[in-house]
């Protein structure tokens, strides 16, 4: 008697494994495809939840204090509102005048790109004087594209246009997120057995916690950096050194690629003061000592505790959901890898991906 045979469903069982491990692949695809194509509007979604997941202890504080919730999430939505401008106004203002300087800047930096290129032309044509000569010279055909400016400044026009229309409907997400809580919540609930809802509201309630850990984290990190890093361009006597603090402590937290990016508005707008390569080191030094405490020290004591993810973990997060969704993706990339530790934690077959996603 063959094994099949003895074993009732060997064959069945057997055949069952490969098929469960395509369905598998294929269901992973079509989210992935799903995800790329309508990123859009996921990324509103998801930073819609982590704006509502920020605000809500301040909707529940109001609440506890007899105001209405619908009531208290329209006044909290209509104050974040209201901050925003406030503070997208002062930047503009500064950006403003930043701009209308902006001639002196860009003559220095065409004169340093112009140093660059000679230096870079002096050791190529070095380079030729000691590398032999091809035998038979052949023509280079060289193909030049020229983009249309009125199609480049509409495709950018229409990428902003996006940007806006998509940003509009963010209050709108958080409000009804803020005001029907309960009811989303029991109606998530509502889809799964009753036997599994115990677990489903943890598991719930450690992503709400891990993702208002991580938002309110990530702004009380920024605006330490940014402060850090205004004190310093006040004492290097920079133009701007509110704009340029800000923009550094924003950038500040970019995981890895930080030190570089917020060392660029400092150096820019200190063409105009230093002639020493010093001062320049300095700036570079400073902005790697900024990045690594608040990548090192401050980061893991406020968020890594919330967050509970590995550096692999962190940097494979943020390389996958970067290269799907660009620059947003590196913003969201990290609570949305921590929310699938948090849902892989809870999910039966699924821990072992949870305990390698974590610390």
């Amino acid at each position: 008697m063959s094994l099949n045979a003895a074993i009732p469903g060997g064959t069945e069982r057997r055949a069952l494994i490969p098929s469960n491990a395509s369905q598998r692949i294929i269901a992973a695809g079509i989210v992935l495809v799903f995800l790329y194509y309508a990123s859009s509007v996921v990324m509103t979604i998801l930073l819609a939840v982590l704006i509502a997941y920020f605000l809500d202890p301040l909707v529940e504080w109001l609440e506890n204090r007899g105001l209405p919730r619908g009531l208290g999430s329209l006044l909290t939505v209509l104050l974040m509102v209201a901050v925003g401008v406030a503070v997208i106004s002062a930047l503009w203002y500064r950006a403003e005048d930043f701009a209308s300087e902006w001639p002196k800047y860009s003559a220095k930096l065409r004169a340093a790109r112009q140093a660059v290129e000679s230096r870079m032309a002096s050791i190529e044509a070095h380079v030729k004087e000691i590398t032999p000569e091809e035998k038979a010279s052949r023509g280079t055909l060289r193909v030049e594209q020229a983009e249309s400016t009125r199609s480049y400044l509409l495709e950018k026009l229409g990428s902003i246009t996006n940007l806006v229309i998509e940003g509009t409907f963010v209050p709108f997400l958080v409000f009804f997120m803020l005001a029907a809580k309960r009811d989303v919540w029991h109606a998530t609930l509502q889809l799964f057995p009753p036997a599994q809802r115990t677990q489903v509201k943890r598991a719930l309630e450690e992503v709400g916690r891990v993702l208002r850990g991580y938002v309110m984290g990530n702004v009380f990190v920024m605006f330490i950096l940014a402060a850090a890093s205004t004190v310093f361009f006040l004492i290097k006597g920079l133009d701007y050194p509110w704009l340029a603090g800000f923009i550094s402590g924003v950038l500040n937290l970019v995981p890895y690629f930080g030190t570089v990016l917020s060392a660029i508005p400092p150096i820019i707008l200190g063409m105009m003061k230093w002639n020493s390569a010093l001062d320049y080191f300095e700036v570079i030094a400073v902005m790697f000592t900024f990045h690594f405490i608040g990548l090192n020290v401050l980061y893991p004591k406020i968020i890594g505790r919330k967050v509970q993810l590995n550096a692999l973990a962190v940097t494979l997060g943020l390389l996958f959901w970067g290269w799907l969704w660009g620059g947003m993706g590196f913003l969201l990339g990290i609570p949305v890898t921590a929310s699938i530790k948090v849902i892989c934690d809870h999910l039966e077959g699924w821990e072992p991906v949870g305990r390698w996603l974590g610390t």
